[in-house]
Protein backbone atom coordinates (compact mmCIF):
# COMPACT_ATOMS: atom_id res chain seq x y z
CA UNK A 1 0.00 0.00 0.00
CA UNK A 2 2.89 2.30 0.81
CA UNK A 3 4.39 1.74 -2.64
CA UNK A 4 1.10 2.61 -4.31
CA UNK A 5 0.93 5.82 -2.27
CA UNK A 6 4.48 6.77 -3.32
CA UNK A 7 3.66 6.23 -6.99
CA UNK A 8 0.52 8.38 -6.77
CA UNK A 9 2.43 11.12 -4.91
CA UNK A 10 5.17 11.13 -7.54
CA UNK A 11 2.65 11.44 -10.38
CA UNK A 12 0.90 14.33 -8.63
CA UNK A 13 4.19 16.15 -8.09
CA UNK A 14 5.15 15.73 -11.74
CA UNK A 15 1.76 17.05 -12.79
CA UNK A 16 2.17 20.14 -10.60
CA UNK A 17 5.69 20.86 -11.93
CA UNK A 18 4.59 20.49 -15.56
CA UNK A 19 1.49 22.62 -15.00
CA UNK A 20 3.43 25.42 -13.31
CA UNK A 21 6.15 25.29 -15.94
CA UNK A 22 3.59 25.89 -18.69
CA UNK A 23 1.74 28.67 -16.91
CA UNK A 24 1.79 32.07 -18.62
CA UNK A 25 3.01 33.70 -15.41
CA UNK A 26 6.18 31.62 -15.60
CA UNK A 27 7.21 32.81 -19.04
CA UNK A 28 10.63 34.46 -18.68
CA UNK A 29 10.84 37.73 -20.58
CA UNK A 30 14.09 38.65 -18.84
CA UNK A 31 16.11 38.84 -22.08
CA UNK A 32 18.76 40.98 -20.47
CA UNK A 33 20.33 38.82 -17.77
CA UNK A 34 21.03 41.95 -15.75
CA UNK A 35 17.82 43.97 -15.53
CA UNK A 36 15.30 42.68 -18.08
CA UNK A 37 12.72 45.00 -19.59
CA UNK A 38 12.27 47.15 -16.49
CA UNK A 39 8.80 48.69 -16.50
CA UNK A 40 8.18 47.54 -20.08
CA UNK A 41 7.00 44.28 -21.59
CA UNK A 42 7.45 42.40 -24.91
CA UNK A 43 5.72 43.99 -27.91
CA UNK A 44 2.43 42.69 -29.24
CA UNK A 45 2.63 39.97 -31.90
CA UNK A 46 0.51 42.07 -34.28
CA UNK A 47 3.56 44.24 -35.00
CA UNK A 48 5.33 41.26 -36.54
CA UNK A 49 8.79 42.33 -35.34
CA UNK A 50 11.73 39.97 -35.47
CA UNK A 51 13.24 38.40 -32.39
CA UNK A 52 15.08 41.00 -30.34
CA UNK A 53 18.86 41.33 -30.48
CA UNK A 54 18.72 44.46 -28.30
CA UNK A 55 16.98 44.98 -24.97
CA UNK A 56 15.27 48.25 -24.05
CA UNK A 57 14.89 48.29 -20.27
CA UNK A 58 12.47 51.04 -19.22
CA UNK A 59 13.61 52.81 -16.05
CA UNK A 60 10.94 55.51 -15.93
CA UNK A 61 8.17 57.03 -18.05
CA UNK A 62 6.07 60.18 -17.77
CA UNK A 63 3.97 62.63 -19.79
CA UNK A 64 4.00 66.43 -19.89
CA UNK A 65 1.23 68.63 -21.23
CA UNK A 66 0.32 69.65 -23.85
CA UNK A 67 1.34 66.29 -25.36
CA UNK A 68 4.91 65.14 -24.66
CA UNK A 69 5.73 61.51 -23.87
CA UNK A 70 9.08 60.83 -22.18
CA UNK A 71 10.60 57.37 -21.81
CA UNK A 72 13.87 56.83 -19.93
CA UNK A 73 15.49 53.50 -20.69
CA UNK A 74 18.73 51.60 -20.97
CA UNK A 75 19.76 49.81 -24.18
CA UNK A 76 21.90 46.67 -24.07
CA UNK A 77 22.35 43.52 -26.09
CA UNK A 78 21.05 40.15 -24.93
CA UNK A 79 24.37 39.52 -23.14
CA UNK A 80 23.86 42.65 -21.05
CA UNK A 81 26.53 44.72 -22.84
CA UNK A 82 25.61 48.43 -23.06
CA UNK A 83 24.78 50.08 -26.39
CA UNK A 84 25.79 53.76 -26.30
CA UNK A 85 25.65 56.46 -28.97
CA UNK A 86 22.16 55.90 -30.38
CA UNK A 87 20.37 58.79 -32.09
CA UNK A 88 16.66 59.63 -32.44
CA UNK A 89 16.52 58.55 -36.11
CA UNK A 90 17.36 54.98 -35.06
CA UNK A 91 14.07 54.69 -33.16
CA UNK A 92 10.60 53.94 -34.50
CA UNK A 93 7.48 54.85 -32.48
CA UNK A 94 4.27 52.83 -32.61
CA UNK A 95 1.03 53.86 -30.88
CA UNK A 96 -2.25 52.00 -30.37
CA UNK A 97 -5.40 53.79 -29.23
CA UNK A 98 -8.69 52.26 -28.17
CA UNK A 99 -10.00 52.15 -31.76
CA UNK A 100 -6.84 50.64 -33.27
CA UNK A 101 -6.67 46.92 -33.99
CA UNK A 102 -2.88 47.11 -33.92
CA UNK A 103 -0.21 49.79 -33.65
CA UNK A 104 0.26 52.69 -36.05
CA UNK A 105 3.68 54.07 -36.91
CA UNK A 106 4.24 57.64 -35.72
CA UNK A 107 6.52 59.85 -37.82
CA UNK A 108 9.59 60.78 -35.78
CA UNK A 109 9.95 64.07 -37.68
CA UNK A 110 6.31 65.13 -37.32
CA UNK A 111 6.31 64.16 -33.64
CA UNK A 112 9.57 66.06 -32.94
CA UNK A 113 11.18 62.88 -31.61
CA UNK A 114 14.58 63.45 -29.99
CA UNK A 115 17.10 62.10 -27.54
CA UNK A 116 17.10 64.70 -24.76
CA UNK A 117 19.76 65.44 -22.12
CA UNK A 118 18.96 63.17 -19.21
CA UNK A 119 20.83 65.06 -16.50
CA UNK A 120 17.61 66.35 -14.95
CA UNK A 121 16.43 62.82 -14.12
CA UNK A 122 19.61 60.72 -14.13
CA UNK A 123 22.60 60.56 -11.78
CA UNK A 124 25.67 58.46 -12.59
CA UNK A 125 28.26 57.79 -9.89
CA UNK A 126 31.58 55.97 -10.09
CA UNK A 127 33.27 54.48 -7.02
CA UNK A 128 36.97 53.99 -7.79
CA UNK A 129 38.74 51.65 -5.34
CA UNK A 130 42.55 51.44 -5.36
CA UNK A 131 44.80 48.81 -3.81
CA UNK A 132 47.50 50.75 -1.95
CA UNK A 133 49.05 47.80 -0.18
CA UNK A 134 52.83 47.63 0.19
CA UNK A 135 53.46 45.84 -3.11
CA UNK A 136 51.83 48.69 -5.07
CA UNK A 137 53.37 51.51 -3.06
CA UNK A 138 56.88 50.08 -3.34
CA UNK A 139 56.93 49.14 -7.02
CA UNK A 140 54.20 50.74 -9.17
CA UNK A 141 52.82 53.81 -7.39
CA UNK A 142 53.78 56.36 -10.05
CA UNK A 143 52.35 54.19 -12.85
CA UNK A 144 49.15 53.75 -10.85
CA UNK A 145 48.81 57.50 -10.27
CA UNK A 146 49.31 58.23 -13.96
CA UNK A 147 46.80 55.54 -14.98
CA UNK A 148 44.24 56.74 -12.44
CA UNK A 149 44.49 60.34 -13.66
CA UNK A 150 43.95 59.14 -17.22
CA UNK A 151 40.92 57.13 -16.05
CA UNK A 152 39.42 60.22 -14.39
CA UNK A 153 39.92 62.31 -17.52
CA UNK A 154 38.24 59.67 -19.67
CA UNK A 155 35.24 59.04 -17.43
CA UNK A 156 34.41 62.50 -16.10
CA UNK A 157 32.86 65.03 -18.51
CA UNK A 158 35.16 67.85 -19.60
CA UNK A 159 32.51 70.32 -18.47
CA UNK A 160 31.41 69.85 -14.88
CA UNK A 161 28.01 68.16 -14.66
CA UNK A 162 26.35 67.58 -11.30
CA UNK A 163 24.75 64.40 -12.63
CA UNK A 164 28.18 62.75 -13.11
CA UNK A 165 30.24 62.21 -9.97
CA UNK A 166 33.18 60.10 -8.86
CA UNK A 167 34.55 59.19 -5.44
CA UNK A 168 37.93 57.54 -4.75
CA UNK A 169 38.70 55.05 -1.96
CA UNK A 170 41.73 52.92 -1.18
CA UNK A 171 42.47 49.82 0.84
CA UNK A 172 45.42 47.99 2.38
CA UNK A 173 45.34 45.39 5.17
CA UNK A 174 43.15 47.32 7.59
CA UNK A 175 39.50 46.50 8.12
CA UNK A 176 38.63 49.83 6.56
CA UNK A 177 37.98 51.37 3.18
CA UNK A 178 39.85 54.67 3.30
CA UNK A 179 38.36 57.77 1.66
CA UNK A 180 40.75 59.58 -0.68
CA UNK A 181 38.21 61.95 -2.25
CA UNK A 182 34.49 62.14 -1.64
CA UNK A 183 32.00 62.10 -4.50
CA UNK A 184 32.48 65.13 -6.68
CA UNK A 185 31.76 66.32 -10.22
CA UNK A 186 35.09 68.22 -10.29
CA UNK A 187 37.63 66.10 -12.11
CA UNK A 188 40.53 68.43 -11.29
CA UNK A 189 39.80 67.88 -7.60
CA UNK A 190 39.94 64.13 -8.16
CA UNK A 191 43.23 64.31 -10.05
CA UNK A 192 44.74 66.51 -7.35
CA UNK A 193 43.85 63.97 -4.67
CA UNK A 194 45.54 61.21 -6.68
CA UNK A 195 48.67 63.35 -7.10
CA UNK A 196 48.91 63.62 -3.30
CA UNK A 197 49.21 59.85 -2.73
CA UNK A 198 52.60 59.08 -1.18
CA UNK A 199 54.50 55.89 -0.37
CA UNK A 200 53.84 56.30 3.36
CA UNK A 201 50.03 56.56 3.06
CA UNK A 202 49.49 53.02 4.41
CA UNK A 203 50.29 51.56 7.82
CA UNK A 204 49.32 47.97 7.02
CA UNK A 205 51.19 46.15 4.23
CA UNK A 206 48.58 43.37 3.86
CA UNK A 207 45.68 43.22 1.36
CA UNK A 208 42.04 43.12 2.50
CA UNK A 209 40.62 42.57 -0.98
CA UNK A 210 37.36 40.86 -0.01
CA UNK A 211 36.65 43.44 2.66
CA UNK A 212 37.20 46.19 0.10
CA UNK A 213 34.71 44.56 -2.29
CA UNK A 214 32.04 44.26 0.39
CA UNK A 215 32.53 47.80 1.70
CA UNK A 216 32.67 49.34 -1.80
CA UNK A 217 29.42 47.61 -2.70
CA UNK A 218 27.79 48.96 0.46
CA UNK A 219 28.93 52.46 -0.48
CA UNK A 220 27.62 52.07 -4.05
CA UNK A 221 24.25 50.90 -2.71
CA UNK A 222 24.02 53.88 -0.35
CA UNK A 223 25.03 56.29 -3.13
CA UNK A 224 22.39 54.79 -5.41
CA UNK A 225 19.71 55.26 -2.77
CA UNK A 226 20.71 58.88 -2.25
CA UNK A 227 20.91 59.63 -5.97
CA UNK A 228 17.44 58.21 -6.69
CA UNK A 229 15.55 60.59 -4.45
CA UNK A 230 13.15 63.22 -5.83
CA UNK A 231 12.11 61.14 -8.87
CA UNK A 232 15.69 60.79 -10.10
CA UNK A 233 17.05 57.61 -11.70
CA UNK A 234 20.52 56.48 -10.70
CA UNK A 235 23.28 54.13 -11.82
CA UNK A 236 26.61 53.41 -10.16
CA UNK A 237 29.85 51.74 -11.13
CA UNK A 238 32.40 50.15 -8.81
CA UNK A 239 35.88 50.04 -10.37
CA UNK A 240 38.43 48.08 -8.33
CA UNK A 241 42.18 47.84 -8.90
CA UNK A 242 44.52 45.35 -7.22
CA UNK A 243 47.89 43.75 -7.86
CA UNK A 244 47.36 40.70 -5.66
CA UNK A 245 45.04 38.37 -3.79
CA UNK A 246 43.35 38.70 -0.42
CA UNK A 247 45.98 38.25 2.29
CA UNK A 248 44.20 39.65 5.35
CA UNK A 249 41.59 36.83 5.47
CA UNK A 250 39.15 39.08 7.31
CA UNK A 251 36.26 38.15 5.03
CA UNK A 252 35.26 35.08 3.05
CA UNK A 253 35.63 35.01 -0.71
CA UNK A 254 32.11 33.61 -1.11
CA UNK A 255 30.62 36.48 0.92
CA UNK A 256 32.36 39.07 -1.27
CA UNK A 257 31.26 37.41 -4.51
CA UNK A 258 27.72 36.94 -3.21
CA UNK A 259 27.61 40.64 -2.34
CA UNK A 260 28.51 41.53 -5.93
CA UNK A 261 26.04 39.06 -7.41
CA UNK A 262 23.06 40.07 -5.29
CA UNK A 263 23.33 43.85 -5.37
CA UNK A 264 21.11 46.27 -7.30
CA UNK A 265 21.07 45.64 -11.06
CA UNK A 266 21.95 49.28 -11.74
CA UNK A 267 25.33 48.87 -10.06
CA UNK A 268 28.04 47.74 -12.49
CA UNK A 269 31.33 46.14 -11.42
CA UNK A 270 34.69 46.48 -13.16
CA UNK A 271 38.03 45.06 -12.05
CA UNK A 272 41.64 45.80 -13.04
CA UNK A 273 44.41 43.37 -12.15
CA UNK A 274 48.16 43.90 -12.29
CA UNK A 275 51.00 41.38 -12.28
CA UNK A 276 51.41 37.64 -11.85
CA UNK A 277 50.10 37.32 -8.29
CA UNK A 278 46.47 38.12 -9.04
CA UNK A 279 43.73 35.50 -9.21
CA UNK A 280 42.14 36.22 -12.58
CA UNK A 281 39.14 33.95 -11.91
CA UNK A 282 38.25 35.80 -8.71
CA UNK A 283 38.79 39.23 -10.29
CA UNK A 284 36.62 38.23 -13.24
CA UNK A 285 33.80 37.36 -10.83
CA UNK A 286 34.28 40.61 -8.94
CA UNK A 287 34.32 42.55 -12.21
CA UNK A 288 31.16 40.89 -13.43
CA UNK A 289 30.53 43.69 -15.94
CA UNK A 290 34.08 43.73 -17.30
CA UNK A 291 37.64 42.85 -16.22
CA UNK A 292 41.06 43.66 -17.65
CA UNK A 293 44.55 42.54 -16.67
CA UNK A 294 48.00 44.07 -17.07
CA UNK A 295 51.03 41.78 -16.95
CA UNK A 296 53.33 44.64 -15.91
CA UNK A 297 53.14 48.22 -14.69
CA UNK A 298 53.97 49.60 -18.13
CA UNK A 299 50.61 48.25 -19.36
CA UNK A 300 48.68 49.72 -16.45
CA UNK A 301 47.54 52.92 -18.11
CA UNK A 302 46.22 51.06 -21.15
CA UNK A 303 44.17 48.72 -18.96
CA UNK A 304 42.74 51.66 -16.99
CA UNK A 305 41.85 53.31 -20.30
CA UNK A 306 40.12 50.15 -21.49
CA UNK A 307 37.94 50.10 -18.40
CA UNK A 308 37.30 53.84 -18.54
CA UNK A 309 35.73 53.45 -21.98
CA UNK A 310 33.53 50.61 -20.73
CA UNK A 311 32.41 52.68 -17.73
CA UNK A 312 31.54 55.55 -20.08
CA UNK A 313 29.64 53.19 -22.38
CA UNK A 314 27.61 51.96 -19.41
CA UNK A 315 26.65 55.51 -18.42
CA UNK A 316 25.89 56.55 -22.00
CA UNK A 317 23.61 53.58 -22.67
CA UNK A 318 20.81 55.33 -20.74
CA UNK A 319 18.53 57.42 -22.96
CA UNK A 320 15.75 59.93 -22.44
CA UNK A 321 13.61 59.56 -25.57
CA UNK A 322 10.87 62.15 -26.03
CA UNK A 323 8.25 62.86 -28.68
CA UNK A 324 4.95 64.68 -29.17
CA UNK A 325 2.06 62.24 -29.37
CA UNK A 326 -0.86 62.78 -31.76
CA UNK A 327 -3.21 61.02 -29.32
CA UNK A 328 -6.04 63.08 -27.81
CA UNK A 329 -7.74 60.24 -25.96
CA UNK A 330 -10.05 61.47 -23.22
CA UNK A 331 -10.03 58.04 -21.59
CA UNK A 332 -6.29 58.44 -21.17
CA UNK A 333 -4.64 55.09 -21.73
CA UNK A 334 -2.80 54.19 -24.94
CA UNK A 335 -0.28 51.52 -25.83
CA UNK A 336 3.19 52.55 -26.96
CA UNK A 337 5.95 50.49 -28.55
CA UNK A 338 9.47 51.73 -29.25
CA UNK A 339 11.79 49.92 -31.62
CA UNK A 340 15.49 50.63 -32.03
CA UNK A 341 17.76 49.55 -34.88
CA UNK A 342 21.53 49.52 -34.59
CA UNK A 343 23.24 48.07 -37.65
CA UNK A 344 21.74 44.63 -38.25
CA UNK A 345 20.37 44.38 -34.71
CA UNK A 346 17.00 45.50 -33.45
CA UNK A 347 14.93 45.40 -30.30
CA UNK A 348 11.64 46.76 -29.01
CA UNK A 349 9.68 47.27 -25.83
CA UNK A 350 6.03 48.06 -25.10
CA UNK A 351 4.44 50.21 -22.41
CA UNK A 352 1.42 52.48 -21.83
CA UNK A 353 0.92 56.21 -21.43
CA UNK A 354 -1.91 58.46 -20.34
CA UNK A 355 -3.06 60.99 -22.94
CA UNK A 356 -5.65 62.81 -20.81
CA UNK A 357 -5.56 66.51 -21.56
CA UNK A 358 -3.31 66.14 -24.61
CA UNK A 359 -3.68 68.86 -27.23
CA UNK A 360 -1.69 70.70 -29.87
CA UNK A 361 1.28 72.94 -29.14
CA UNK A 362 3.86 70.35 -28.14
CA UNK A 363 7.29 70.72 -29.73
Amino acid sequence: MKNVFKVITTILLLFIVISCGNAEDDINFNLNKVDGLGKGKPVDDCLGLDESDLVLSIQDEFTTLPGKVSIFFKVSDTEGKPVPGLTADQFTIYEQGRNDACFNTISTSESFARISPNSQIFNNNTILVLDLSNSVLSSSLEELKSATSSFINNVMPATTQESFKMGIYWFDGEDKLHLLNELTSDRQELIASVDEITEDISNDPSTDLYGAVIKATNIAEDVLKQSTKNNTIGASSVVLFTDGTDQASRYKKDDALKKVTNTNANISFFSIGLGAEIDTDVLTEIGKTSSVFASNKEELENTFNDISFKVSEQANSFYLFEYCSPKRDGSGENNLAIQVRNGNKQGAVQTKFNASGFKGGCN
